[in-house]
């Protein structure tokens, strides 16, 4: 998931001014979104609203740097464009890291859970089309306009609305398909980091008073607490960052051999695969143990840098100029995602506190994207207390069967007489 922003490339200045705009540099791009970090971490230390509702610090910083660029564009006419270059390896070193943490043995103990929690993100894949389907016949638009703004774009990503959009307008002569899906996939970003926090406040009130919160006593895993002191050697942490560049440089060359086949994947699910084979299969041979305590702070590192320059990126006037049926049908994804979380996800998964976590997770992933639902989680966890359950099975199920049985169900909907 990257944004579609201009890039400035080469050597220069952290910012150069042209005719229309500010373009930062990767340099000063990397500065913006360090900021935006400390921003966010403030405003939640001073702000009692965020804290209340679990707001992730990088939503909280990036989304108000975002509407202060929509601001200045709005009034001035002056656009703010940030080098994406270092987006991409973010996003895919934060796979790794959750390649590299999961554990055969470990993930054969959650093996339950995780089929049934695949099974509530089936279900609602199915549903947000026909939401978005139902909504688009309502207001008299054409159902693949629904279609493009449900799972394709929501659950899928910008990744994959820019792929199906390339379809809708070849196939079916949907011309502005490409902008609705760019600007459908935004939304889901941002309404899926803001969506989470509160959905698992209200289920958390609905536990007895005496549930435990904490689900595990012992330190933090890879995960739960990104503000946790963890104790790392500059040894184990070189050595964690080249077992990442593997799975870097393994994942994209798989993407790129399965490109054009029946088994294409993107490619930071071909890196989540390669992190995982690797982790395994030096553990099986005797020839290295991952230390699990570099691997999170790398991955935290990675996840909360490629948030912020997403968030910070984003073009909020794109989603201004949606039509009004179009706002109808994502207010209308929005509302679906929340009582599908709360009544669905959360009854299933068992209605405790490990269920209120999935479920905020749930809204991450299912509006916007992998990394956002593991910051919501975060958001709680840190508050309330760690859930190994579930950092175990919502990374794994969001980052690479989500993938899959989207495609499954797209191409399902897709033989409907819809168009």
């Amino acid at each position: 998931m990257t944004n579609n922003l201009p890039v400035s490339r080469g050597e220069g200045t952290a910012a150069d001014e042209s005719e229309d705009g500010m373009h930062l540099d990767i340099y000063g791009t990397l500065v913006a979104a360090s900021l935006v970090l400390l921003l966010g971490q403030q405003l939640l230390a001073r702000v009692a609203f965020l804290r209340h509702y679990s707001v992730p610090e990088p939503v909280v910083g990036g989304l108000l740097v975002a509407l202060g660029i929509w601001c200045l564009n709005s009034m001035s006419g002056i656009e703010v464009r940030f080098d994406n270059t270092l987006g991409t390896p973010m996003m895919l070193a934060f796979f790794a890291c959750i390649g590299l943490n999961a554990d055969i043995a470990t993930l054969r103990r959650g093996g339950r859970p995780m089929f049934r929690f695949l099974l509530v993100v089936v279900g609602f894949l199915m549903a947000q089309n026909l939401m978005g389907i139902l909504l688009a016949v309502v207001q008299g638009q054409s159902a693949l306009l629904g279609l493009l703004a449900g799972s394709i774009t929501l659950s899928g990503g910008h990744g994959t609305g820019l792929a199906w959009s390339k379809i809708f307008a070849e196939k079916y002569g949907m011309s502005s398909a490409s902008e609705i899906a760019m600007a459908s996939a935004t939304f889901g970003l941002v309404l899926g980091g803001l969506l989470g926090g509160p959905v698992a406040r209200l289920l958390m009130a609905r536990l007895p008073a005496n549930a435990p919160c904490q689900t595990d006593a012992d330190a933090p895993g890879q995960f739960e607490n990104p503000a946790a002191v963890r104790l790392i050697t500059a040894p184990a942490l070189i050595e964690t960052l080249a077992l990442i560049a593997i799975c870097l440089l393994g994942g994209q060359s798989i993407a790129r051999t399965l490109t054009g086949s029946w088994l294409e994947l993107p490619s930071f699910v071909c890196v989540l695969f390669v992190g995982v084979l690797l982790r395994n299969g030096l553990s099986f041979l005797g020839w290295y143990a991952v230390f699990e305590r570099a691997v999170s702070v790398l991955g935290n590192v990675s996840l909360a840098l490629f948030l912020a320059m997403a968030l910070m990126s984003l073009r909020l006037w794109e989603l201004a100029s949606l039509a009004l049926p179009m706002f109808g049908i994502l207010l209308g994804q929005v509302a679906l995602m929340a009582l599908y979380a709360i009544f669905v996800t959360f009854r299933v998964m068992g209605r405790n506190y490990d269920a209120a976590v999935i479920a905020a997770g749930h809204c991450g992933f299912g509006l916007g994207a992998t990394p956002t639902a593991i910051a919501n989680m975060q958001a709680v966890t840190e508050r309330f207390g760690s859930s190994r359950l579930g950092f175990l099975i919502v990374p794994i199920v969001g980052a690479f069967f989500i993938d899959l049985a989207n495609a499954m169900v797209i191409k399902l909907f897709m033989l409907l007489p819809i168009a």
